[in-house]
């Protein structure tokens, strides 16, 4: 079972996981406390396939909870409400920041605070690991064998060994000494009655045997801060084995297509059949649910980058795209910005995927006006990249359609040049910017426009200037093979 621990701050979060097999924690980093931090532990949930949480609960020097403790728990009952499914524990924490900090100067390596936080998470985690047993469907936690060095026992077997070792020696030293020490208060104390039958030396008895209790207890400290030190480099070195082993990074540009991400599914080592099946299955997200019959996945897997465990199937994959597109639809309204537009959902996001096709950035706005005017006016749209859309999923090696006067002639839906108004899906992934040109267009009312051969985009108010604008700017460009 995955675990993710939570040191909780009002200003950061420090985060580590760990596997129950490997019983190993280690640190992930932190998330800054700006309104935020729900959707990033929701998407960490899904990165690392887990709803199961340990959470720090700070206590004071004599082991009473405090005004952060009041803080934790809360935030443990938000991360519940927030997290549908989130299972958490609460995880007594004793100097853990103290531990991460000397942990980061013993690796004599510049560190922030944010690092210190993360440490102090796989602290936390760790002492929940090795003092608690968690449930996962009826079984316990067992140990599980470790990593081993080159013609040696394994490293954390050994240095558990010695920890015992040092643990059962400061026990017995710390015995020894109360006894002794409580063997000579007695002798004192006896003659004490005799001479001065007070209760004074009755008093600094009980101090000292208090004063050697502490004592006792510093050594415990000190232990367990020496056996924090000497896992440090391993967990170390099990961090780099683990994100070079374990886990991969997956990206989505924005622009590609649902033909370019296969590809890289299928490049990063799984199979053909896999894909089209995770393309084919049925996600339960809201905002999908207004797409036509037989709509694809095009259009909705948002451009960004993620961490996935190597054991990670197609579909988590995709879902965690799918997530984040649900996200930036809600964050920023796009749904209610682009029915000002008059358009739903799903013909916002299409018209955003030509823009992305079409336009860098800053002239997207622009571009998504020129569209705008040209639905609202009832004119084609005749944007190239749609053609080349409906080229791709007909005749992606242009074998049928081998130059650009056949292929403007294509007969299919995506093809504007042919059909007036959108085509009848979106052509590619689009990126933020794209999403928010069609929410919100540029005050202008060009009706044409083009990329020249010195990538810059010219615009036009009538088909003359458009014509104009072909001579002296795209001789070169406007001729490429769609």
């Amino acid at each position: 079972m995955k675990i993710l621990a939570l040191d909780v701050g009002e200003k950061r979060i420090g985060v580590a996981r760990a596997d129950s097999s490997t019983r190993i924690a280690v640190p992930v980093g932190y998330i800054v406390v700006d309104g935020s931090e729900w959707q990033e532990i929701a998407r960490l949930t899904r990165v690392h396939n887990t709803n199961f949480f340990v959470i720090g609960l700070p206590r004071s020097n004599e082991g009473n909870e405090t005004a952060q403790s009041m803080y934790v728990r809360q935030f443990a009952k938000n991360l519940t409400e927030k997290v549908p499914g989130a299972r958490v524990r609460l995880q007594d924490e004793s100097l853990t920041s103290v531990v991460a900090e000397d942990r980061l100067k013993a690796r004599k390596k510049r560190y922030e605070k944010g690092d210190i936080d993360a440490e102090a998470a796989s602290i936390i985690l760790q002492d929940f690991l090795e003092n608690f047993k968690v449930g996962q469907t009826g079984k316990e936690l067992s140990p599980s064998p470790k990593p081993t060095e080159p013609g040696g026992d394994s490293k954390v077997t050994r240095v558990t060994a010695g920890v015992k070792a040092a643990v059962t020696e400061a026990k017995n030293n710390a015995t020894n000494i109360t006894k002794k020490e409580a063997d000579k208060v007695k002798l004192n104390t006896k003659k004490a009655k005799h001479k001065m039958k007070t209760a004074t030396k009755w008093v600094i008895g009980v101090v000292i045997i208090v004063i050697l209790a502490i004592g006792a207890t510093g050594v415990g400290f000190f232990v367990r801060d020496q056996r924090y030190k000497e896992y440090a480099e391993y967990f170390a070195e099990k961090e780099a084995y683990d994100n070079e082993n374990s886990v991969f990074n997956f990206s989505i540009s924005p622009g590609e297509t649902i033909f370019d991400i296969k590809k890289h599914l299928v490049a990063v080592g799984y199979t053909s059949d896999e894909v089209e099946t995770a393309f084919a299955a049925e996600y339960n997200f809201d905002f999908l649910k207004e797409r036509p019959a037989g709509a694809t996945l095009e259009g909705y897997l948002y451009g960004e980058t993620y961490e996935f465990y190597k054991d990670s199937s197609v579909q988590d994959i995709l879902k965690a795209f799918l997530a984040k597109m649900g996200e930036v639809i809600v964050a920023n309204h796009l749904e209610e910005r682009f029915a000002a537009q008059g358009l739903s959902l799903y013909e916002g996001i299409t018209l955003a995927s030509i823009v992305q096709k079409e336009a860098a950035a800053p002239e997207q706005p622009t571009v998504a006006q020129v569209f705008l005017t040209r639905l609202g006016e009832e004119m084609l749209l005749g944007s190239d990249v749609t053609v080349s859309y409906a080229l791709d999923v007909v005749d992606p090696n242009r074998e049928s359609y081998p130059d650009n006067q056949t292929a403007l002639s294509i007969d299919s839906c995506y093809n504007t040049r042919l059909y007036a108004g959108l085509p009848c899906g979106p052509i590619s992934n689009p990126g933020l910017s794209a999403l928010l040109a069609v929410a919100e267009p540029a005050d202008t009312s060009y009706i044409y426009f083009l990329t020249g051969d010195d990538g810059m985009m010219y615009y036009s108010y009538t088909e003359e200037e458009h014509v104009q604008n072909i001579h002296k700017h795209c001789q070169v460009l406007c001729d490429v093979s769609l």
